[in-house]
Formats: C-alpha cells, sequence, structure tokens
C-alpha cells in the first residue's frame, strides 16, 4: 500500500463528514491527480462484498462506511445502550483519582472544593473506580481500575501525561485566578434574587 493511500485511508477514517478532493489534498499535501489516483486504488480495495467498509462518494466528497451487507449486524450493535459521556464532575474526580491513588471521597471534595459523592458513585458504578481499602479515619479509598486503563489507551498508570506540563508560570496562574474570580463574582451576581 502506498504511503498516500495510507493517509487518505486515515483522513477518511477519522472524518465524520465526507471529505472533498481539495480538502483531501490539502491535509494530505498531495496534488489533486494524486489524491484521485490514490481514491481510485482505495475503491477496488474497499469494493463492495469484500469487505464490511466501503469507500463511497456522497455529498461532495469522500467517507468510509459500511458494506451494506452487514447492515442488519450493524443494527444490532448501535440498539445496545450506550455509554453516556463523563460529565464535567466526573472527569474531574476521575483525574483526581487516577493522579492520587488511593484516595478517599472527602479527599477528592477537598481537592474539588464541592460535593464529590454522586461523581465517585457513577465512576464506580460504571466500573472505572474500585474500592481500594479504607483510611485511617475509616473513609472508603479508591482507585482506577483496569476498565479505566483500557478506555484511556494506557498501558500503566505510568503512562498518565505528567501535570508538570501544564504548570503555569507564575504569571500565568495569577491571570487564570483573576478570570476565575471575575467568573465566579458573575455567577454569584447572577443568582443573587433581585432585590
Amino acid at each position: 500500500m502506498r504511503e498516500i493511500d495510507r493517509t487518505l485511508e486515515a483522513l477518511l477514517f477519522v472524518s465524520a463528514q465526507p471529505v472533498a478532493v481539495p480538502e483531501l489534498a490539502q491535509a494530505a499535501t498531495a496534488g489533486e491527480g494524486e489524491v484521485v489516483e490514490s481514491l481510485a486504488r482505495l475503491r477496488e480495495r474497499y469494493a463492495e462484498g469484500f469487505r464490511g467498509i466501503v469507500l463511497r462518494e456522497l455529498a461532495g466528497g469522500f467517507t468510509l462506511a459500511t458494506d451494506p451487507s452487514t447492515d442488519d449486524a450493524v443494527r444490532r450493535l448501535l440498539a445496545r445502550p450506550r455509554t453516556p459521556a463523563l460529565t464535567p464532575a466526573q472527569a474531574e474526580t476521575l483525574a483526581i483519582v487516577a493522579y492520587l491513588q488511593p484516595i478517599s471521597r472527602p479527599e477528592v471534595t477537598r481537592i474539588r472544593g464541592v460535593a464529590s459523592d454522586s461523581a465517585t458513585a457513577t465512576l464506580h458504578e460504571r466500573g472505572l473506580v474500585e474500592e481500594a481499602g479504607r483510611s485511617q479515619f475509616g473513609a472508603v479509598l479508591y482507585r482506577t481500575t483496569e476498565l479505566f486503563l483500557k478506555l484511556f489507551g494506557l498501558r500503566a498508570l505510568d503512562d498518565l501525561p505528567d501535570p508538570a506540563g501544564w504548570d503555569p508560570t507564575p504569571d500565568e496562574a495569577g491571570a487564570l485566578r483573576e478570570r476565575l474570580l471575575r467568573a465566579g463574582e458573575s455567577r454569584i451576581g447572577l443568582e443573587q434574587p433581585a432585590g
């Protein structure tokens, strides 16, 4: 398989919408003629009846789609209940557990500044965190699970990004603090009843 074919295949795979030849050419840093030739090769490779994926020309662009012969199986899979995305509170809680595990709910609440009982309970129900013993004060400690590693594409916790890479400079921290204070003040102003 040629490099341009691999590149176009990847571009079509990640795009949720059909992609026009000029856009593919620009993204692949290739000429439009080269893209058209590559699409012809990909069309042969993904011809109907040979694979589960076909190359379709739709709405002025190209896209990878399922072969019509797989429609029944695809419908059965997609009819299964989908797991909802994490809420911001759940994502914050999960990040805190991932980096500071084992950690108790009261500690998570102290770090977040808001109650984390619901977020922690949901993460536990979804299998992303599990109990890992008790603190010296009797609080349940939580840690991430193998499912967490799998869903986030990590071999081990050591693969988590280093938070030091996100440490703001003192000037950035000051500017961020000011923005957060202004946002909090405006939020409080909106929440107070008119007098």
